[in-house]
């Protein structure tokens, strides 16, 4: 019998229409262009606008355009996974929602909750449910509205954070190519550097925790910094060196687009050239878990059947992992 593994067939996206520059953040708080291109690399991000409009809007929206492009009936979807840091709301899955909207309704459904390493994760998820034999397509979808949890008073946060959503389908493959290898990890240490204080079990909302502004994003900068350079360049040498992978064997690093610079120092430390490295951060700025999609939608065009993708994120909690892929079209 031939190994089964998972491979990547189709991508879509989304993006809402609304463009924040840093020009617009100037005016907001006590910044300028040089400095947020300098420190992040980011040079606009998106908004979602509108009333009653969560992550799921823009999940629903990146499916479809997979969907369409794929031309596929949504009803041979077998599974539905969100990953997200920004759910619609507590208890009710939005997952679940999603799967209704886009009409997968023989698909059952679940978010995954990883921070920024999120659809990092539900990579090695989704492949798991392939490589079993049981499920043959897969919808993996990595969607944050991070607009709904910053403070656009707090300079240190709202230059960093865009909203969007990028989505992949997963399918058995036979040719070898697919997800080949992981490592992921996580360390508890990191939750009191890049969290939102209230709103979960431990500091339920209340009138002093929204007079405090413990409802938005808090982020000990250089302290997620250091980790996220020594840990996301650690796993991504260590998952080549325990392949034997080359610097010649890799064509592509996609890795969270956080902040440009620790984007370079991963592909400093696998030796990597500039010209391997997917880079949309200056027009997405970090949009959590819709990174890695998005930057697959992007390059898109570019991937050659065959291409070694290594793929790399860190998120808060802390949680960061490395993957080793081969584009399968």
């Amino acid at each position: 019998m031939q190994k089964i593994t998972a491979a990547i067939t189709a991508v879509g996206k989304y993006l809402p229409d609304y463009v924040l520059t840093n020009k617009e953040l100037e005016t907001m708080v006590d910044t300028n262009d040089e400095w947020i291109v300098s420190r992040t690399g980011i040079k606009e991000r998106r908004i979602l606008k509108g009333d009653n409009k969560g992550t799921s809007f823009m999940a629903i929206r990146a499916a479809k355009n997979l969907l369409e492009k794929k031309n596929i009936d949504p009803k041979e979807i077998e599974l539905v996974i969100v990953a997200t840091a920004t759910p619609d709301m507590q208890a009710a899955s939005t997952s679940a929602f999603v799967a209704t909207e886009i009409g997968a309704t023989e698909a059952f459904s679940f978010d995954l909750i990883a921070a920024c390493s999120s659809f990092l994760f539900g990579m090695s998820t989704a492949a798991k449910y392939i490589e079993s034999g049981r499920y043959k397509k897969v919808l993996l979808i990595g969607a944050d509205k991070n607009s709904s949890m910053i403070d656009y008073t707090d300079r240190a946060t709202c230059i960093i954070f865009g909203d969007g959503a990028g989505a992949v389908l997963f399918e058995p493959n036979t040719e070898g190519l697919g997800l080949q290898d992981e490592i992921l990890r996580s360390d508890g240490v990191g939750r009191e550097f890049l969290h939102v204080k209230a709103g979960g079990s431990m500091l339920p909302a209340s009138e002093e925790t929204v007079k405090n502004k413990l409802h938005y994003v808090h982020q000990d900068g250089k302290t997620v910094f250091k980790y996220a350079v020594s840990n996301m360049a650690d796993v991504s040498a260590k998952i080549l060196k325990r392949n034997k992978l080359s610097l010649t064997d890799v064509d592509w690093l996609a890795a969270h687009q956080a902040n440009k610079r620790i984007i370079d120092a991963t592909a400093r430390r696998m030796k990597l050239d500039e010209k391997q490295v997917m880079i949309n951060i200056d027009k997405y700025g970090n949009t959590t878990s819709a990174t890695l999609p998005l930057l697959l939608n992007d390059y898109e065009n570019e991937l050659k059947k065959g291409d070694t993708i290594i793929f790399a994120a860190f998120g808060g909690g802390f949680t960061w992992g490395s993957i080793y892929y081969k584009w399968a079209y």
